[in-house]
């Protein structure tokens, strides 16, 4: 695990970034202008990159959020998320009554499907994309929910397997904390995005597609704030990986705003999987 100063110094190592989005990129409110620095060089030399978030909305939304949010469209040759594999979860399974947990907003994960909203007791299947206000509730206010739904022996598609997400300065909780619970609680989760294998597999898929060339895991760079699904997801894929210190763990590994080693070597012991490289902000 080694210390770096800019990704400059290593990308020669590398044809493809697997750069997550939220806490990278972005907190939710602002961009970070040093990071859509870093990825425009690193396509400026030839190399690829897809932005790979845990969002629970199609590609097609994340999209118009970095417009929102001034990221400029030359820093990333593909978006997937883990919204996109939910729709495909929900078509292989064939549903046609779906309890959606979650808010509103998210309810775009849906166009274009064959699929009505049904009640928990009516539904064959649930799909989880959040809280229904993640800014007032925690998974604590979704005990009854998830007993009715076991009651029903219900699957449940995570469409974003994070458990907390930076918004601003402070964090909030995703829907892979009610996941976490459901599973906890005897429930079967499917879960959408990283850190599971085939969202790598169509990441790869992608990346072929858009170079004309396969390329390697040993090749590819995972990038990432979130040790339990970015930097141990990577490490899954064969990929080399790089952890940001300044996303959801900053509390705990930065100190005085530089990455505190053996505290990141603590936290990445505890997911099982230690990054190779370690940045505070992703910069060039």
């Amino acid at each position: 695990m080694k210390s770096l100063d800019g990704l400059g110094t290593i990308v020669a190592g590398y044809d493809l970034l697997i750069c997550d989005v939220w806490g990278v990129v972005h907190n939710g409110l602002r961009s970070w202008p040093l990071a859509c620095e870093a990825l425009q060089q690193f396509r400026s030399g030839g190399g690829t990159v897809v932005l790979l978030t845990n969002a629970p909305r199609p590609s097609s939304a994340v999209v118009g959020m970095l417009e929102r949010l001034a990221v400029p469209p030359d820093t990333r040759d593909a978006i997937l998320t883990s919204g996109d594999l939910a729709r495909d979860a929900l078509i292989d399974c064939g549903a046609r009554a779906v309890f959606h947990l979650g808010p509103e907003r998210d309810l775009g994960i849906l166009d274009g499907l064959d699929i009505r909203l049904a009640p928990p007791e009516d539904a064959d299947i649930v799909l989880n994309t959040g809280l229904y206000d993640d800014e007032t509730e925690t998974p604590d206010d979704y005990g009854e929910l998830i007993g009715r739904m076991r009651a029903q022996g219900l699957h449940m598609i995570c469409a974003n397997p994070d458990l907390v997400v930076e918004r601003g300065d402070h964090l909030i909780y995703c829907a892979g904390a009610i996941a976490q619970r459901y599973e906890e609680a005897g429930g079967e989760v499917i879960w959408a995005g990283k850190p599971r294998p085939p969202v790598y597999d169509r990441v790869f898929a992608m990346a072929h597609e858009i170079r004309k060339a396969a390329v390697p895991p040993a090749r590819a760079l995972a990038i990432g704030d979130a040790m339990r699904t970015d930097i141990a997801g990577g490490v899954a894929a064969g990929a080399d990986t790089l952890f940001i210190a300044s996303g959801i763990h900053s509390g705990d590994v930065l100190k005085d705003g530089v990455p505190d080693l053996s505290a990141v070597a603590h936290l990445a012991d505890a997911a099982g999987a230690r990054p190779d490289f370690v940045m505070d902000v992703l910069r060039w």
